[in-house]
């Protein structure tokens, strides 16, 4: 469902959603350069990011696992709250892709390559790249350079995200679309995206250093980078729309030396990440192997941990589950809150039929983390397939009250409310699911139809009237963002 809609791509890629994860600390700090609020309001800025993360739902990869969404999200956090000059929500996503990138978007959306996360060394290294994002967004870069390009209308270069969404869905054929698009206004855009990235650098390197992060590690992964592509003929994406100059890395090593380097210990949700990453969610086995390889070379206290639980996972997903459990039972013995030992636990126990020991674990870890969405989600999940289904509607009304933003959420409920013979609540929840991949006809459409099998319950019929106006209302506000 690529649609053509209205914006200007960055070298950074740009694009965001409406639900709201953290604030800055501060957001009274000034903004570096124009605040390009006599193109777009932030208000704008959160709607067209809602618009087109609905469009990214229904066309690129996005990684919907509960447990690395919690994980980058926390991370994502950590560094926003340290950041200046926050003025929207912020959300990170995953998304599932061979080709090395990172990119952010109007109102706060960054989305980070699968690849990317992988290639990095250290954790330091993953969060100045999230920080570098963090800071095209706080300092309104797209808006700037709608602004720039065109004072009149900011709903404008619709072939430009258009070709933006077919990059995330195809990084190659986007690439290739996104610089036909531009042909005309190339050297005023290569200055002006370098100018962006080199604030962005500057405004992310503070971040990190405040965040606790190793300020050193901005220098090193983009000179990882640049080693690594030196006698390449094609560099990586990421350098593609993140141009590298000689000027651009020499200024954010010498800006590194104002502070002090700093060795960040080694964190163990960091290398379970790449774990989960490598096994679950790579075509190619050999990612997975060679992962786990290089933890036995580190050997430390961490990556000895983590490779435990990725040969726990790799059995996971071969179907050998008693070898799993086996693997994974000494780590959770030894550390019985850990959400990514627990999610994998209760995944090998639904899987041998043991649920109401899936249900009895993540209950009891739910009292001590009862605002984890991974445990949440692992719940609602247990007691649909233990066919306790009125407590998985209970939970998930609740869950997608504080997440209406998170399809994992509305896809349990579907199965919750077409386990328990609930059409009509089936189908409002099936309405509110693909609502988020835009399709807002659809949506009203099924709504509509859910109206007919309320059976008189007129309660039930306000509402779901209710939300066809609000939708629609919805649909209308966002018509001249896919204006072709």
């Amino acid at each position: 469902m690529l649609k053509k809609a209205v914006a200007f791509v960055l070298s950074t890629s740009l694009l965001l959603q409406n639900a709201p994860l953290v604030y800055a600390d501060n957001i009274n700090l000034p903004d570096i350069g124009t605040a390009a609020a006599s193109t777009l309001s932030i208000g704008q800025e959160m709607e067209m990011g809602d618009y087109y993360m609905r469009l990214l739902r229904a066309d690129a990869p996005i990684i919907n696992d509960p447990v690395l969404n919690q994980y980058i999200n926390d991370l994502g956090k950590k560094l926003v709250l340290k950041s200046e000059s926050v003025q929207t929500p912020f959300h990170f996503y995953i998304m599932k892709s061979n080709v090395l990138n990172a990119f952010a978007f109007f109102g706060g959306n960054v989305v980070i390559h699968s690849r990317l996360i992988l290639d990095t060394n250290n954790e330091s290294q993953l969060a100045s790249v999230m920080a570098h994002e963090i800071g095209h967004v706080t300092q309104r870069h797209l808006a700037r350079a709608m602004e720039n390009q065109n004072r009149n209308s900011p709903y404008v270069w619709g072939a430009t995200l258009g070709s933006l969404l077919l990059t995330l869905a195809n990084p190659e054929a986007g690439m290739m679309a996104i610089t036909s698009t531009m042909a005309g206004s190339t050297q005023s855009m290569i200055s002006f995206t370098q100018s962006n990235e080199q604030e962005a650098d500057r405004v992310g390197l503070r971040t990190l250093a405040r965040a606790g992060f190793d300020p050193y590690a901005s220098s090193e992964f983009l000179q990882k980078l640049a080693d690594e592509t030196r006698f390449s003929s094609k560099p990586p994406e990421i350098l593609l729309t993140h141009p590298l100059p000689n000027s651009r890395l020499s200024d954010i090593r010498n800006r590194s030396l104002q502070y002090s380097k700093k060795d960040v210990a080694p964190s163990l949700n960091y290398y379970l990440a790449k774990a989960r990453l490598a096994i679950l969610f790579s075509n190619n086995i050999n990612t997975g192997k060679l992962l786990l390889e290089d933890y036995k070379k580190l050997n430390n206290e961490q990556s000895k941990i983590a490779m435990v639980y990725g040969s726990a996972l790799a059995d996971y997903r071969s179907g050998n589950y008693q070898r799993a459990k086996q693997q994974l039972q000494p780590l959770l013995d030894n550390d019985p809150n850990n959400i990514w030992y627990i999610d994998l636990m209760t995944d090998i126990d639904l899987n041998t039929n043991n649920n109401n020991a899936a249900i009895n674990r993540l209950q009891a870890a739910l009292k001590k983390s009862p605002n984890s969405s991974a445990l949440q989600l692992n719940l609602a999940n247990a007691y649909v397939k233990n066919k306790n289904y009125q407590q998985a509607v209970s939970l998930l009304h609740r869950y997608t009250f504080d997440h209406n933003d998170d399809t994992n959420g509305w896809e349990l409920l579907i199965s919750a409310y077409g386990g328990s013979h609930s059409r009509a609540q089936e189908m409002s929840a099936q309405a509110e699911l693909i609502a988020l991949e835009g399709q807002f006809q659809g949506s009203i459409q099924i709504l509509q139809n859910a109206k007919n099998q309320t059976k008189g319950d007129q309660i039930m019929i306000s509402r779901i009237e209710a939300r066809i106006k609000q939708l629609q209302q919805l649909q209308q506000r966002y018509a001249q963002y896919s204006k072709r």
